[in-house]
């Protein structure tokens, strides 16, 4: 019978950190049952772990590793360090696993536990499934090494330095930043450091916020979901654009000259279309989830491109890319996958894809987004207190398909529960805005009465 995740969500565990199920001992659980799972035998094996600047971070950082040494498994800590950062350090030292504590672009009272496979990627739905079996499976908590067979702890200091060149290296060497001033918005988050270093040492002027984490102030009113900090600044400063990245340092939104927002969506159809010229562009495909904007289908059409949709979270975006051999993928939200230099969404990575593009089209950021005319498109979060099967409540499903009905083909309806909080996500999309307004305010009344 196959396994299901219960703990694990789209990004991991999440949750209030100290209270179930961010706890010490479900740390402790789960750095054992990773473990028993990546032992190999008589070999030493180690485990990468990095975190964000959240004041939780100690307490699960030390949870997790002392569970993980209990098992014979060696441990390399980073520190602070953004989560593509964690994939590439657990993937160049040939670790045999890498796991980034962190809640992303969740309040500081969040926390997180994710985990990547020794090559750098996420690990699959099953073999997380299988881990949570084995959190409480009496033979793992039989294996107890005893004397010298203890795992042990180390501090890796140079990793940053690591990542920062490993980021250089993928901009174009005859590239320089010289005369550009950007605006850089660090979340208080784990790109606080490595940002302002690898932009600074590539030439550009930089104006910075967000790079004075003191554990409770991540996220907090900045970063990638509070964009207009950045587009204020860059009017302010007369700056040529602005980058905004999350908590954990693997999504940006940028700001062009003007001040405009410049989503993920906007980024894929730059990069996508900058590709293709160059004949990089693998099967003239860009993969993104069911939430991208109809705008971006659009444009990768007029461009002889397509788009394939998959669902909702990075980790499956890369599924897709891998099981179809495409090498450009990524989300609305600013995640985005380069398969050609890295294993997950890279915030700062994606910025130097498309500063590179800005300097080898000459042209603005402005002007290189206007690509992608963005469809009207409403969001609604519905707090639930329970998941329940939308397709078991009959007026739901009539709910959503009258809205699907209004729309005649014009627009996208979507109703997904969320895989890292407890929110019903309602979506319309379509092309005029007081409509949609209208679809989504009678759709999220009538679930709001059904699911109550």
């Amino acid at each position: 019978m196959t396994e299901t995740r219960k703990l694990f969500g789209t990004d991991g565990v999440r949750g209030v950190a100290n209270i179930y199920p961010m706890t010490a001992e479900v740390a402790l659980q789960l750095g054992r049952a990773l473990a028993y799972v990546i032992k190999t035998g008589p070999r030493r094996d180690k485990v990468v772990i990095g975190k964000d600047t959240r004041l939780s971070g100690y307490l699960l950082e030390n949870a997790i590793t002392a569970g993980i040494c209990s098992m014979g498994v060696d441990v390399l800590l980073l520190g602070p360090m953004p989560t593509p950062g964690i994939a590439y350090i657990t993937s160049s030292m040939r670790a045999d696993a890498g796991v980034v504590v962190s809640a992303s672009h969740n309040p500081y009272q969040d926390n997180g536990i994710k985990f990547f496979s020794g090559d750098g990627f996420k690990l699959p739905d099953e073999l997380e499934a299988r881990i949570e079996v084995l959190m409480t499976d009496p033979d793992v908590g039989e294996v107890r090494p005893t004397a010298t067979e203890i795992g042990q702890a180390f501090r890796i200091d140079d990793a940053r330095g690591r990542y920062i060149s490993f980021l250089k290296s993928t901009f174009p060497k005859e590239m320089r930043l010289d005369g550009m001033r950007i605006v850089l918005d660090c979340a208080h988050g784990a790109t606080y450091k490595v940002a302002p270093a690898v932009f600074d040492e590539l030439g550009a002027e930089l104006i910075t916020i967000g790079v004075r984490p003191n554990g409770k102030n991540i996220n907090y009113k900045c970063g990638s979901t509070y964009p207009e900090n950045v587009a204020t600044l860059v009017k302010r400063h007369g700056a040529d654009l602005g980058i905004a990245f999350d908590g954990d340092g693997d999504r940006c939104i940028m700001v062009d000259n003007r001040g405009n927002i410049v989503n993920g969506d906007h980024i894929l159809a730059v990069c996508a279309q900058d590709m293709h010229q160059r004949g990089r562009l693998f099967r003239k495909t860009v993969v993104g989830t069911v939430m991208s904007n109809l705008g971006l289908e659009l444009a990768l059409k007029s461009l002889g491109l397509k788009l394939l949709r998959a669902p909702v979270g990075d980790r499956y975006v890369v599924e897709a890319m891998l099981k179809g051999g495409y090498n450009l993928g990524g989300e609305q939200s600013g995640h985005v996958i380069f398969l050609n230099h890295t294993t997950t969404g890279d915030g700062i990575l994606t910025a130097l894809r498309v500063l590179a593009v800005m300097l080898r089209q000459e042209k603005p950021l402005a002007e290189l987004a206007s690509l992608v005319q963005t469809y009207p498109q409403v969001l609604v979060n519905l707090r639930v207190k329970e998941r329940k099967d939308l397709k078991a409540v009959p007026k739901a499903c009539r709910a959503i398909h009258e809205a699907e009905r209004r729309l005649d083909g014009k627009g996208r309806v979507l109703v997904r529960y969320s895989g890292t909080e407890p929110l019903l996500r309602i979506m319309a999309e379509g092309e005029d805005h007081g409509e949609i307004q209208q679809i989504i305010e009678e759709l999220t009344g009538t679930l709001e009465r059904c699911l109550s």
